[in-house]
């Protein structure tokens, strides 16, 4: 049920994204594909850990994922018309990623260390500030 709900209001980010702009629409998009695809992984491994068969483990998972499409028709016609809230949402939206990266990412960065993490880090860092650039432009 809570990952039903987080993905509803990751609907609801994606519709505010692009209400703002298509290619800020397409970016918080890819932003939000990339942090679901490990979650929803991991909470496939954590239901066949549960004991559930691998089946149900992806019906579940299927199923928590289902709310997002609802979430973002209903931000779409409901921010249409009260579009003063648009900008609070990015905001809360960001602000959460941006605790991700701070509480959960950053510190499994500094377990391991050497030239070759090092230079991972940096070219995966640059990525992200590229893929930044490219929808800017």
């Amino acid at each position: 049920m809570g990952d039903a709900f987080h993905n509803f209001v990751d609907g609801v980010v994606i519709a505010a994204a692009f209400l703002t702009s298509v290619p800020f629409g397409i970016a918080a998009s890819l932003a939000v594909i990339a942090h679901e695809l490990p979650q929803e992984i991991g909470d496939f491994g954590i239901l066949l850990e549960s004991g559930y068969s691998r089946q149900k483990a992806l019906l579940y998972n299927v199923l928590s994922s289902v709310p997002t499409l609802p979430g973002a028709i209903i931000a779409y016609f409901y921010l249409k018309t009260s579009a003063a809230v648009v900008p609070y949402i990015l905001s809360l939206s960001a602000a959460s990623f941006i605790y991700i990266a701070i509480a959960d990412l950053i510190p499994v960065l500094h377990r391991k260390s050497g030239l070759q993490t090092g230079i991972w880090q940096l070219l995966l860092l640059l990525a992200g500030v590229g893929t930044i650039l490219l929808f800017r432009h």
